[in-house]
């Protein structure tokens, strides 16, 4: 049952895996009857995500510690997506909760199995590695910044100054400590832990943007909706926006077509244009990408 699970294993810990990597999508559908499973690295953590109840559990661990040849798993952990509470239960070894990983020479903090998302988004290493090359000197707005990944790449790309928004003051926090992991200049962060529509006022006093960064969540209770609410964000690019600014936004929903978004800025952003499609993650190959996260580069005029 595990064997393209087992191979992917193979391939991936064949060598030294110092850096943050989705090892297994079985949540792109392309391999039947393991689409309810996810598997990340956060060494020396292997994180395995099912929305699935299982039943073979020692099957499950065996098909990817058995392939563990250069000793670098410390750590196996199974989260239950469905589950209340989505707890996490150990598989292998003792539970790591905490620990600092790497990607593209950047430090970030995580958290495997704490929460439902571990702290960082990797189906947004592309954007990451954009914003590394594209970041110099510029002003980065990072709209629902959560642990402020984003801006940890821009400020590392050489960005003047990264202003971080997110309404949950934790995850500002953890962002904080980002930025702090890499030796960031505190003076070049600005945090604003408020409810995005009750902050324009704040946002502005940091002066224009060159890079306007829009990742929402689909949904976010009491606060956000994508289809109910991006537009409201959008209303407010020609405010925010510089002249010839890059604008990157995306969707995250299987039910929202690749059109959604080009729709809400022709209505509410028409001074922006239409660049790219910016392509996703090698590691989430998807059977129907239509459904996978979709991420956009726009530019103001």
């Amino acid at each position: 049952m595990y064997q393209s699970l087992s191979q992917s294993a193979a391939d991936f810990f064949a060598s030294a895996q110092p850096e943050a990597h989705r090892i297994f999508h079985g949540r792109g559908q392309l391999f039947e009857g393991l689409e309810h499973l996810s598997v990340d690295w956060y060494s020396p953590v292997v994180l395995i995500t099912t929305y699935e109840e299982i039943d073979d559990i020692e099957k499950l661990t065996e098909a990817i510690i058995q392939h563990d040849t250069h000793s670098q798993i410390e750590s196996v952990m199974l989260q239950y997506r469905k589950r209340r509470g989505t707890p996490t239960q150990c598989l292998y070894k003792n539970p790591i909760n905490h620990c600092i990983v790497v990607e593209n020479g950047l430090k970030y903090e995580v958290q495997p199995g704490v929460n439902q998302n571990a702290g960082l988004f990797l189906d947004m290493r592309p954007l990451r590695h954009w914003l590394s090359q594209n970041s110099n000197g510029k002003n980065v707005l990072n709209l629902f910044a959560y642990t402020c990944s984003l801006s940890v790449a821009a400020l590392a790309s050489g960005a003047r100054q990264v202003v971080n928004v997110d309404m949950s003051k934790p995850s500002i926090n953890w962002g904080s400590r980002n930025h702090a992991l890499n030796d960031q200049d505190p003076r070049t962060v600005k945090l604003v832990a408020h409810n995005l529509f009750r902050a324009w006022g704040k946002i502005k006093q940091f002066g224009r943007y060159d890079t306007i960064l829009i990742d929402p969540p689909t949904r976010q209770r009491g606060s956000f909706d994508v289809e109910k609410n991006y537009g409201t964000v959008l209303k407010k690019l020609q405010s925010l926006a510089a002249d010839k600014a890059d604008i990157i936004a995306t969707v995250n929903s299987p039910y929202l077509t690749d059109d959604f978004l080009i729709n809400q800025f022709a209505r509410h952003a028409p001074q922006c244009r239409f660049r790219k499609m910016m392509p996703g993650s090698e590691e989430f190959p998807d059977k129907f990408p239509e459904r996978a996260i979709k991420i956009y580069h726009f530019s103001a005029r």
